[in-house]
């Protein structure tokens, strides 16, 4: 039986940014998955390898910009053409480990929907025990 491809896209994230509802982002980045631009491919011949993570350097003041789509075709194609399906454990980890350093998480950059939010406030949101998820 052949392996079914996973899908680039998010519906709820997508809603979630048409609605421009933080809520609904939180919730939707903590129980579903989300595209992010990588470096380079991810291994194929290792499931557990998700790939290198692209992140933006603005240019007035050094810091790192997270990108974040609810779908691969949002994605601007002048980025480097891999991207990556995470979750919201990855989100955490990697914003535990990387914040400092990143300045903003821009979602949907060219759109349709575009939304920033502060790395720190989005760790905040997503470490929460929200009851009824």
């Amino acid at each position: 039986m052949a392996k079914k491809k996973p899908e680039f896209r998010s519906e709820s994230l997508a809603k979630a940014l048409e609605a421009s509802d933080m809520a609904a982002v939180a919730y939707a980045l903590r129980h579903d998955r989300f595209v992010v631009p990588l470096m380079k491919a991810a291994s194929r011949d290792n499931p557990n390898d998700p790939g290198e993570v692209w992140m933006f350097r603005q240019p007035e003041t050094a810091r790192l910009a997270l990108l974040i789509f609810s779908d691969a075709k949002n994605k601007p194609a002048a980025l480097p053409p891999f991207v990556g399906l995470q979750n919201g454990a990855w989100l955490k980890s990697f914003l535990r480990t990387y914040g400092d350093d990143i300045e903003t998480v821009l979602f949907d950059v060219a759109g349709p929907n575009s939304l920033q939010a502060d790395p720190a406030e989005l760790l905040r949101v997503l470490e929460l025990e929200v009851a009824g998820d």
